[in-house]
């Protein structure tokens, strides 16, 4: 029965791009001329392993293509070859095509032959360059060499004897054996004498081993790579088939009498047990596959999650509890009377309870680092600071702050967005920073940390700041705002989310263009998140950015309107109060305000605003005042009643109906109604552009 290795695609694919992720880490780390071992052979390993998978699923291009990268990564880490800064660009734009590659083979497409042929070429320049070499070659295996410089072998013997475990770890010798086929003529010799009576027989235990002739003159290394996978799993010996006439025993005696290092690799030759001459550090042997467990990032938008085994075993035991608690319930219910009311509250309470960590637990399931995210902003930063002729430093901290999925795939492209604007517009050249007192190496900082139920993702950077009166130029001349505008630093630096806003004054392929920066708000937004500026001219710039944990489950509370019920998240809530005539301010072109600690607000009359003819209180006295934030700014909402905080599982109104402005989705309350779930900065909007006046758009969907 043949296997479908389809099946295994997906988890070669993530493996892969996981290797590549660890490569271009470790290339960009990499310090030419003073390269750490430990950091090659991690390089190479991640390459090796992409070779090999290709190679057993089929996809030969990019066997092919890793094969001559592993080749160069195997002479820098024998010594053989300096790492230089060229062969490390060319390493890295290497990655960048075998993504490419990889990303066309899991799609069914096909990668630019043009660009895998050039990058290709560019790889065996850098082989073919001979100044990059620190040390001879070391020596062919002491097998060829015992018989002498002019005497090459004629093929191999090659004796595999699998441990009865092999099997176990993923690993087929009939694989192994095709492999080496490959190279050539070969002849197979299968000893049966290790297998058990029938009873003692077990399917997944390995009983067998082979003798096998390889027809061919091929290099030792070839074979030993094949073995490299198992070198751990089995016992095998490859010896040199020389010409007739030869005297091999003396050639092996003379060998094993010469006291230099290459003798030592000959001996286990006559017992028939050899490992490959050109060993491995111990760090560095491995089975396949095997699972990385701290792999820096992912394919975006992949369809599966790694979870830590902990999160499951405690998800294991909380649906232990709830069985047992269900079982309770479940024994009380049959003979019930009210001598059993007490028992079944307090079996109702623990239910509640462990439904809730129930639920915390699954959540956390979805939960990864963002260090998924950030993974991408040391190559972005190494190359664009090339580009533009600068000198900058990336900082990173909190990176194993954890975020849902969804979060961390919708957060990437606005994230490398703003990186790009910061290393353009805010870093200067090494010129200006020195003219400036400061140092030529410029600072960008990404930093991530919970903040309450938030996730706080902060941009910092050291550089010349936002140009402000520049800003407010450009706005005025745009009419934006008015010359007699006050306006504060912050409404001034949130111009620059106005749609085709941009003080560039050359557009390039950086940033410049005019696009972006209002995407990248609206973006946020989409996620329930906020995003606001800090600047200080001549000194540098942050941005925050206030994402939600998860997207699936919010805290929120539940307001009133007449007989309709309303969530307002409790993130963007920051008190509610019942107002009092002497807050209140009427001002002309603006409407309804009231005064809160010095600062003038507008009134959202919510009823108006959604057209609900049945609500009760009439005077902004009445009712209740719920001050919102969003975007920076505020406002009261005024409603009915506030009925109490909850979680709410969030629906999304878009998927089952469509995207409605001020809505962000919607929920199902205990009772079985539905409420809509408030998007406070869509909110805003709708109610500064209908002025809060019956049959907006919103009144229809209430």
């Amino acid at each position: 029965m043949s296997i479908d290795m389809a099946q295994f695609h997906q988890v070669f694919f993530e493996e892969s791009f996981e290797g590549l992720d660890i490569m271009e880490t470790g290339l960009l780390n990499m310090d030419p001329g003073a390269a750490d071992a430990e950091e090659i052979n991690s390089i190479f390993r991640a390459a090796h392993s992409i070779k090999g998978g290709s190679g057993t699923f089929g996809f030969m291009n990019v066997s092919d293509f890793t094969h001559v990268m592993e080749t160069l990564l195997d002479e820098m880490r024998d010594g053989r070859r300096e790492v230089t800064a060229d062969a490390v660009d060319v390493l890295l734009q290497s990655v960048d095509v075998l993504r490419e590659m990889l990303i066309a083979a899991r799609d069914g497409g096909t990668a630019d032959e043009q660009r895998v042929k050039s990058q290709h070429d560019e790889l065996h320049r850098v082989l073919a360059d001979k100044n990059a070499t620190s040390e001879p070659a070391p020596t062919a295996p002491a097998s060829v060499e015992a018989a002498g410089p002019d005497v090459e072998p004629t093929g191999w013997k090659i004796v595999f004897r699998p441990h009865q475990h092999l099997m176990r770890t993923g690993n087929d010798p009939l694989r192994i054996i095709r492999e080496l086929a490959s190279l050539g003529e070969m002849q197979a010799e299968c000893d049966i004498a290790g297998l058990p009576a029938f009873e003692d027989f077990e399917p997944e235990d390995c009983y067998l081993s082979w003798e096998l002739r390889l027809q061919e003159p091929v290099d030792r290394a070839q074979i030993d790579d094949i073995f490299e996978w198992v070198e751990d799993d089995c016992d095998f010996a490859v010896i040199p088939m020389m010409p007739e006439g030869f005297d091999a025993s003396r050639a092996l005696n003379e060998a094993v009498a010469d006291p230099t290092p290459q003798a030592d690799t000959v001996a286990p030759v006559l017992s028939e047990v050899e490992k490959p001459a050109d060993r491995r550090a111990e760090g560095e042997r491995r089975q396949v596959p095997e699972r990385r467990k701290a792999a820096p990032a992912a394919a975006a938008g992949s369809s599966s999650i790694r979870v830590d085994i902990h999160k499951i075993d405690g998800l294991i035991n909380m649906v232990g509890e709830l069985v047992i608690t269900q079982s309770m319930l479940g024994m009380l219910g049959e003979e019930f009377d009210m001598s059993r009311v007490e028992r079944l509250k307090e079996g109702l309470a623990q239910l509640e309870r462990h439904t809730r960590e129930l639920q915390e637990s699954v959540m956390q399931i979805r939960m990864v680092p963002i260090s998924f995210s950030f993974s991408r902003f040391p190559r972005l930063v190494h190359d664009l600071s090339a580009k533009l002729g600068k000198k900058i430093e990336l900082k990173m901290s909190g990176e194993s702050t954890e975020v849902d999925k969804t979060v961390i795939e919708k957060i990437g492209d606005p994230l490398v967005h703003l990186v790009r604007n910061s290393l353009d517009h805010g870093i200067e050249t090494p010129e200006e920073r020195v003219a400036a007192g400061k140092p030529e190496t410029g600072t960008v900082h990404l930093t991530a940390s919970h903040r309450g139920g938030n996730i706080v993702i902060e941009i910092r950077d050291d550089g010349r700041g936002l140009p402000r009166d520049k800003i407010l130029a450009k706005a005025i001349d745009r009419g934006l705002v008015r010359p007699d505008d006050n306006l504060s630093d912050k409404d001034v630096y949130d111009l620059i989310f106005q749609p085709g806003f941009s003080t560039a004054e050359q557009v390039s392929d950086v940033s410049g263009r005019g696009v972006g920066m209002d995407v990248v708000r609206r973006n946020i937004n989409e996620l329930g998140g906020a995003i606001e500026i800090e600047s200080t001219q001549g000194k540098g710039s942050a941005i925050i950015i206030r994402l939600p944990l998860t997207l699936a489950i919010l805290d929120g509370q539940t307001i009133r309107i007449g007989s309709e019920t309303y969530i307002v998240p409790l993130v963007s809530i920051v008190e509610s109060i019942q107002l009092q005539q002497s807050m209140l301010n009427t001002v002309v072109g603006r409407g309804e305000t009231f005064t809160l600690r010095e600062e003038y607000l507008p009134i959202v009359r919510m009823h108006e605003l959604f057209g609900i003819e049945d609500h009760d209180a009439q005077a902004l006295t009445d009712g209740i005042l719920v001050v919102v934030e969003g975007e920076g700014r505020k406002c009261g909402l005024f409603v009915d009643d506030l009925l109490g905080q909850q979680q709410v599982v969030i629906k999304s109104l878009e998927a089952n109906y469509r995207k409605v402005e001020g809505i962000s989705g919607a929920t199902i309350l205990g009772d079985g109604s539905v409420a809509l779930i408030l998007d406070i900065p869509g909110l805003m909007r709708l109610a500064k552009h209908s002025g809060g006046r019956a049959g907006s758009p919103l009144a229809m969907t209430a």
